[in-house]
């Protein structure tokens, strides 16, 4: 993945050391620790964005088109000399590439990771956004896979339960970044080695996410 415990040390000081940001020790623990790529993203404010589209369809939402990922694997060092090249971007991540992403309501998610933890079943970072939706992380590949996994167990329309999977060609907004505008994204279930870089297979995972979000509806 591309991380040393050395570069655990140096990320996980760099808190202490004068003129690193929040987001840019955030990016760095991302790629250093997780193995993740990072996007630097667009911000809003007063329903305008960052990158300067008048007519932007995502305001604050979306990456910024000029500026190249952070690949993971770099350093403290590295992220803030790319990230001082976009200063007040937000922190995104690509999906499909690490980590898909199961998507629902945020109290449904609240709920369902709840049962998850009592279940003793493996789990993977979870955020919360400011517009209440849950984002769970799963392992490459869930998105596509959705359908065929929701009506082996009975679920044929994932629309009817608000739930959803972003893969390849999506992007998220990460903790603690603002996303829209509307407030910063926050941790539900923070990363942890085992869980970030070996996210769990979406199966494991569904039935509870289903009945929940099904139940939520109803």
């Amino acid at each position: 993945m591309g991380f040393t415990i050395g570069g655990i040390r140096e990320i996980r000081s760099g808190t202490r050391r004068r003129g690193r940001s929040a987001d840019c020790t955030a990016v760095a623990e991302f790629t250093g620790l997780w193995g993740w790529d990072v996007v630097p993203g667009a911000r809003a404010a007063a329903g305008a964005c960052s990158c300067g589209r008048s007519a932007c369809a995502a305001p604050g939402a979306h990456p910024l088109e000029f500026a190249p990922p952070v690949p993971a694997g770099a350093t403290l060092d590295e992220v803030a000399k790319a990230w001082s090249e976009v200063p007040g971007a937000s922190v995104m991540l690509p999906v499909g590439q690490a980590f898909d992403i199961i998507e629902v309501s945020e109290p449904a998610g609240r709920r369902a990771l709840v049962r998850l933890e009592r279940m003793g079943l493996p789990l993977g970072p979870v955020t919360a956004t400011p517009d209440g939706r849950a984002h769970f992380f799963v392992a490459p590949g869930a998105a596509a896979d959705l359908p065929r996994l929701l009506y082996r167990m009975g679920w044929d329309d994932p629309a009817a339960l608000d739930l959803r999977g972003l893969g390849p060609g999506a992007y998220i907004t990460a903790p603690p970044s603002d996303r829209g505008g509307l407030g910063p994204v926050r941790w539900l279930r923070p990363p942890a080695l085992d869980s970030a870089t070996r996210p769990p297979a979406a199966r494991l995972l569904l039935g509870t996410l289903a009945y929940v979000a099904h139940r939520s509806r109803a």
